[in-house]
């Protein structure tokens, strides 16, 4: 009776400590890194952007000019920095940074839902449900390639300055981790799910709730109640006790979390200057007949700030960023009608004016080199166009880029038949995509994570795509 009393008064001070922080915090509890064998540099980082809906390649990055007009549709393509390589009229800038890049046009897989096609492309393997939709809340199996990551590697211990946090998702999960349970930590526990950082869309800043420190909890009290809690783990953490020893490790991470001045500076994205900021797109366009309210605008000027503080995370020591542009369902990148006028106006000038800032500026801040951008939708769009102008889901083929992280920039890998219906050369699958995230990390994509019944899986069924990288 004493131990439990004991335990209980434990408790409830871990979490006055933290004034409200969970102690289920995504990130907090890691394994030792496990190192490749592949030779290779490793990078530092990876910043997934996700494009919710699934962007059309065939008025992207694989446009077909000689197709029939129900395939080819409105779009005309133009050179890049690369002799050879040809993306849509609609993404001038990512043209001038195609050096950098390497666009996969050979992505398949055969979820035609949106959920159920996340599912895949956020973890490399379908959903235990297949591939029908996710329309009541079920939970997440697999974990998400930022989840593994923060399993499988521990972040720098000693640097006062390092982010404490190895796994982040900004400005909103899709959905959520349960409606839509691609995102999240799956069978290796809710601990390893997303660090959440939400959009106040008004005012274009970054808040993360359970980093606000409570009026009443001073600088002083918080220091009093950490001795405190030292002196209880001393006294009363027994060694051979481990949910003691995993609630001291919650404890001592969520301070970290507090005092980090890493994490808190580079959530405040107002210390950019303007220039930078007008940079990546603060601009908000001119609003689209339906759009209803001022939120829609701030949503499009947000596009670009979120490429801005993925950029400040990885700055900050952030391993694995997650950047949703658009939530589900809404005005999205699911172009069932009038998809190249939203393409033209409205979808395609504010993702390639931040997706091509984002690879400049981590290259002048040298940075490239070690992290890896993934550029990338569930699935494409039909090839033909249907009745109300627009195209349908499509994920037999579809396009994603690539940029830094030690790619041989300008390449194309992999090819779409003469209409962009299948792959035709070099197929690849979300599993090779997350092959490559994990490989470039220096982990071994056939190493094995156990599920809560203990049965091994490897993180990877795939295979990388080697050929990409020098």
């Amino acid at each position: 009776m004493r131990k439990r009393a004991t335990a209980s008064r434990r408790s409830l001070l871990a979490g006055s400590l933290v004034g409200g922080l969970s102690l289920s915090l995504p990130g907090l509890l890691r394994a030792e890194s496990v190192a490749g064998s592949n030779g290779v540099r490793k990078i530092r980082s990876c910043i997934f952007v996700f494009y919710y809906g699934g962007p059309s390649h065939l008025d992207t990055y694989d446009l077909k000019p000689t197709a029939p007009s129900t395939v080819r549709g409105e779009f005309n393509p133009i050179e890049t920095t690369v002799p050879g390589i040809q993306i849509s009229e609609h993404l001038p800038q990512m043209a001038r940074v195609m050096h950098h890049c390497a666009i996969v046009r050979s992505m398949h897989h055969t979820n035609r839902l949106h959920d159920s096609a996340s599912t895949e492309v956020f973890t490399g393997r379908q959903g235990l449900q297949g591939d029908r939709e996710e329309f009541a809340p079920i939970p997440q199996f697999f974990p998400a390639h930022g989840s593994v990551v923060n399993h499988l590697r521990r972040p720098s211990r000693g640097n006062p300055e390092s982010a404490p946090v190895a796994h982040a998702a900004l400005p909103w999960l899709i959905h959520n981790v349960v409606t839509t349970p691609c995102q999240g930590g799956g069978f290796l526990g809710q601990q390893f799910d997303p660090f959440e950082i939400n959009a106040d869309l008004p005012s274009l800043r970054y808040q993360v709730e359970m980093l606000r420190r409570l009026d009443q909890l001073p600088s002083d009290r918080m220091q009093h109640r950490r001795e405190l809690l030292d002196r209880l783990d001393v006294i009363h953490t027994p060694v051979s006790n481990p949910q003691a020893i995993r609630l001291n490790e919650y404890s001592r991470r969520a301070v970290e979390l507090l005092d980090s001045t890493a994490l808190h500076s580079a959530l405040d994205i107002s210390q950019e200057s303007a220039a930078t900021r007008e940079r990546y797109g603060l601009t908000a366009p001119t609003a689209q007949p339906g759009d209803g309210a001022a939120a829609g605008a701030a949503g499009r000027d947000l596009r670009g700030q979120n490429l801005l503080l993925a950029r400040r995370l990885v700055e900050a020591g952030v391993p694995f960023v997650n950047v949703n542009d658009f939530r589900q369902q809404g005005q999205n990148w699911d172009s069932h009608a009038d998809n190249f006028g939203q393409n033209r106006k409205y979808l395609l000038p504010q993702a390639d004016r931040a997706l091509a800032t984002l690879i400049q500026d981590l290259d002048e801040r040298g940075l490239l080199e070690s992290t890896l951008v993934v550029a990338t939708g569930e699935f494409g769009r039909t090839p033909t166009i249907n009745a109300n102008a627009g195209r349908d889901h499509w994920p037999d083929c579809y396009s994603l880029v690539l940029a830094g992280g030690g790619i041989n920039g300008g390449q194309v890998f992999g090819s779409s038949d003469r209409i962009g219906a299948y792959p035709e050369t070099d197929p690849v699958t979300p599993a090779d995509l997350a092959a490559t995230i994990y490989w470039r990390f220096g982990i071994d994509p056939a190493t094995e994570v156990r599920d809560t019944t203990g049965r091994p899986h490897r993180i990877s069924t795939g295979e990388p795509i080697r050929r990409l990288f020098a």
